[in-house]
């Protein structure tokens, strides 16, 4: 999910609260990697449950943590960046505008039974560079899953998080938001995708991103692949 926000420290420099989470779990530096969009296969089937908590993952976390961070999203499926395995992380702000971050590790999304709120509410998504369409979801949810250690953990979610728990499960069960869109609205968003990449305003975090041709205003290489 796109729109992350961050804060200025004494010293001048920019901190999230991703930045204390990956900070306190000691994981090593992380490489951003281009997020990829949508059509790219990887997207549109489950992804594979983690069985190994190990140093690879650790990393794997990590460059998500800095994948996110590049594209200013507040949260990240494996397989935006490429890699068919359940986990997903975020940095997010809740029903009450505080930001949580984290991991989870093959996870479960859950909403309470019973007579549950829906909202529709503007959602994106980094595959999906630019465009936002109203989805409904619940308004409160929650996910059980692993921790790096492969601890069991239960993350709750009111408001934004709420959301983004939701929509980055969905990403991992092969699941981009633009499914749960009707026909029309899916369509406007995917046009007005093209469009932007077909004006060259695909953010350089992009795996659809091209170098700008100056012999010329029409930049449409990835249009076919594009479509968060």
């Amino acid at each position: 999910m796109p729109d992350n926000a961050a804060v200025t420290d004494e010293q001048g420099q920019t901190v999230t609260k991703a930045d204390s989470w990956v900070a306190a779990a000691g994981l090593p530096p992380g490489v951003p990697r281009p997020v990829t969009v949508y059509r790219t296969a990887v997207l549109h089937h489950p992804c594979r449950p983690v069985t190994s908590f190990d140093e690879d993952l650790k990393q794997l976390v990590a460059d998500m943590f800095a994948s996110m961070a590049r594209s200013r999203g507040v949260g990240l499926a494996a397989n935006q960046i490429g890699v068919d395995a359940r986990v997903f992380v975020y940095d997010c702000p809740d029903g009450n505008d505080e930001y949580q971050a984290g991991c989870v590790v093959n996870p479960t999304v859950f909403v309470p039974e019973g007579d549950v709120e829906t909202e529709a509410g503007r959602e994106g998504c980094l595959s999906l560079p630019g465009p936002f369409a109203m989805v409904a979801r619940p308004t409160v949810a929650y996910v059980v899953g692993q921790d790096l250690d492969g601890r069991e953990i239960r993350v709750d979610g009111t408001g934004v998080l709420a959301r983004c728990l939701q929509h980055e499960t969905d990403h991992l069960n092969g699941t981009v938001y633009i499914d749960r869109l009707d026909e029309e609205a899916r369509s406007a968003v995917l046009t007005e995708l093209a469009e932007l990449t077909r004006a060259g305003q695909i953010p350089p975090w992009s795996a659809a991103y091209s170098e700008p041709d100056h012999a010329g205003p029409d930049h449409t290489e990835g249009v076919g692949t594009v479509s968060r």
